[in-house]
Formats: structure tokens, C-alpha cells, sequence
């Protein structure tokens, strides 16, 4: 039997860092929204150990790969870490994008194998699970608009984005997210994010409002590519983006439009420049 699950990408409507913890990680505070941007996901439970595809060849197969570790835990967790099993993960999501590609493959392994043994943990549990394997991990399982604090992991619901299109492009380099908090941690932040009022205008509906509140504090770091961030928020806007910002540590960079046709037109625009351009929208949660 095949099980067949997609593995949904997220967003940072904003992102801010309130400081660094005892324990070496960094105080997040993230309104996330999950879009409709995915990988698709095939598992079948079959030979011996754990092992992934995947139609991108540099994605490791083992457990340096997110989705591997999600299946051995889980396995362990429910008493059966001899049960083989084989992933095949088709990659939509782009690869060090800030949009949490192998996280949500993570998630959605979690959820495809929950729900093929008879959901044997709670949603609690499998939360609880999934914040161990990964920052993101826990978000991308839930799904929807949430609030994310702590390392990202403890989250709590809020309203969802406003009706809008979302455009997405992603330049030909990624960040290393290990480096942009290294720098981060150099300087102080200068700018935070006004997240009480993102939020209230999310409750309003209001999209302009939630717009004019979109901040991402890794855009300040000093580093060379922030230019060509600078330059894709730039033709967003000038597409007719009512707003525009980086997601995560980057490089992926999303505009919010009111009008489907112009969100079109820009995506076009965009993919010739930059070479991954898409539209999604808002998805609701997954668990």
C-alpha cells in the first residue's frame, strides 16, 4: 500500500528575534502561514531500514534528511523501529528558501504515518514529537496561521491572512541560516517588527494593514545578497505588491497582491529574472 501525502510550505509573515537562550537558541516570534506551495510525498512500508528519494539528487537519502528522521522517531515512538519503510519525496518546495522544504516533509511523514497505524498518537504527542525534530517541524505538521515562539515550536492560533495571492520568488542562491543568526548575534537589532499590530489587523481582515506591518530583522543584517533581496522586494512592489518581505532567513522573498491578474503578470515578470517564481495561496490546517 502507498501512502501519499503533501508536505505544504510556510511563510513568515514576520519575523522577529527577541534574544538568544541559556540553551543557545534564539527567543522567535513568528506569525506563520502556511501556502500552497508543496512537495508530494509517497511512502510504502516495505524492505529493511528507513530510506528517501528524491527526484533532486543532492537531497540525502538518509538520516541527514529531515523526512528519514521523522519516520524513525515516530516508528520508535509507537513501539515498531524495525518496521522498513521508503519514502519518495517530489521537491516543489525550493532547497534553502527560508520556507521550511524539509521540515514540512518531516510533517507531513509524521502525519502520513499517524494516520496509516491507526492514528497511535495523540495530536498532542505528535506535536510534542515533531518540536523535537525540528525548529519548524511543529508548525509545518499543524498548518494554518499560527504564532510561533520559543524556538518555533510553541504554537498558538490566530487569524488567518486576508484573501490575497501570494507571490513567491526565490533568487539562485540560499542563506545559511547558522551564518545569518551568527551575524545577526554581531549587531544589535535596530528595527522590530510591529507583531501586536500584524496581528489585529489579521483579525480585521484588514490586507493593507497586515501589509504595512510586514518586517523580517534578518533583512538588516549586513551581508552582501540582502541587495538582490532588496531588488526582488523591489519588483514585487513595482508589480503591484501591496507588500513585500523575505521569509525566514531567506532567500526566498513573497509579495502580497490584491488582484490575481497583476500577481500573474509579476510572477512571469519575476521568473524571468530570477529563475523560481509561483503563486500560491493561503492553506488552512492540516491536523
Amino acid at each position: 500500500m502507498t501512502i501519499q501525502e503533501k508536505a505544504y510550505a510556510k511563510i513568515n509573515i514576520s519575523l522577529d528575534v527577541a534574544g538568544r537562550r541559556p540553551d543557545g537558541y534564539h527567543e522567535m516570534i513568528m506569525p506563520m502561514q502556511t501556502v500552497s506551495l508543496c512537495d508530494e510525498l509517497k511512502l510504502r512500508f516495505e524492505g529493511e531500514g528507513i530510506r528517501a528519494r528524491s527526484n533532486l539528487r543532492y537531497v540525502p537519502g538518509d538520516e541527514r534528511n529531515l523526512a528519514v528522521r521523522a519516520a524513525k522517531r515516530y516508528l520508535e515512538a509507537i513501539g515498531e523501529p524495525d518496521r522498513g519503510l521508503r519514502i519518495e519525496l517530489d521537491k516543489r518546495i525550493p532547497v534553502g528558501a527560508g520556507m521550511g522544504g524539509g521540515s514540512s516533509d518531516a510533517a507531513a511523514v509524521l502525519r502520513a504515518l499517524n494516520r496509516a497505524c491507526g492514528e497511535r498518537l495523540s495530536r498532542e504527542k505528535l506535536t510534542a514529537l515533531a518540536g523535537e525534530i525540528g525548529s519548524d517541524v511543529a508548525f509545518c505538521l499543524v498548518g494554518g496561521t499560527m504564532l510561533a515562539t520559543g524556538r518555533g515550536e510553541i504554537l498558538r492560533p490566530i487569524a488567518p491572512l486576508p484573501p490575497c495571492r501570494i507571490v513567491i520568488v526565490k533568487p539562485g542562491f540560499s542563506i545559511s541560516t547558522p551564518e545569518l543568526f551568527k551575524k545577526l548575534d554581531c549587531a544589535p537589532i535596530r528595527i522590530h517588527p510591529d507583531t501586536a499590530g500584524l496581528i489585529e489587523a489579521m483579525e480585521q481582515g484588514d490586507l493593507q494593514g497586515v501589509c504595512r506591518r510586514l518586517y523580517n530583522v534578518f533583512e538588516d543584517v549586513s551581508d552582501r545578497r540582502m541587495r538582490t533581496i532588496r531588488q526582488i522586494k523591489g519588483g514585487l512592489l513595482d508589480g503591484g505588491a501591496l507588500g513585500a518581505v523575505m521569509t525566514g532567513t531567506g532567500s526566498a522573498v513573497f509579495g502580497l497582491f490584491d488582484d490575481a491578474e497583476a500577481a500573474d503578470r509579476c510572477c512571469a515578470a519575476m521568473k524571468k529574472d530570477y529563475g523560481f517564481a509561483c503563486v500560491a495561496e493561503s492553506v488552512g490546517e492540516l491536523l
